[in-house]
């Protein structure tokens, strides 16, 4: 069965049983594999995708759920708290193994559109539910107040 909807600002479709999870039919059938399976469950964060602007988790969200919508991934990603984000964790040198960090990016970057300056506890709000098994959470915080102050000038 057919599945369309914009994918990184572009329409896509895509011939996937519609109950197939968002995040294997991007990573298999759209070739884009910068989001990545964690848990399987929507608790680790580290298949974030952003469906009509809002950070979801695409392991449990079925395809045929965004048909006709919009959903951003690390790879389209644009913008200017994409760029501050970006840069900040550059900067502050925010993975170290890595492997969570395109959840938490798209994680941090919903929260500055939606809050461009956030204090500590929209930070932690926001961010829950985004695991590093690393720990690098006192350097996601921090690049998160850095991209914020960015964004301002």
């Amino acid at each position: 069965m057919a599945v369309s909807f914009k994918l990184n600002g572009k329409p896509v479709t895509l011939e996937v049983d519609p109950e197939m999870p968002l995040l294997w039919a991007v990573r298999e059938f759209a070739g884009l594999t910068g989001t990545k399976f964690g848990c399987g469950m929507a608790q680790c964060g580290a298949c974030t995708m952003h469906v009509e602007g809002q950070p979801t988790r695409s392991c449990s969200m079925a395809v045929g759920d965004v048909e006709g919508q919009s959903v951003t991934t690390i790879e389209g990603l644009s913008g200017k708290a994409a760029t501050a984000v970006q840069a900040a964790w550059e900067n502050i040198q925010v993975p170290q193994c890595g492997y969570c960090q395109s959840g938490q990016i798209m994680s941090a970057v919903a929260l500055l559109e939606q809050t461009p300056k956030p204090n500590d506890e929209d930070i932690n709000a926001a961010m829950s539910g985004n695991i590093c098994r690393c720990a690098t959470y006192v350097r996601i915080r921090a690049a998160i107040h850095s991209a914020s102050d960015m964004m301002e000038g």
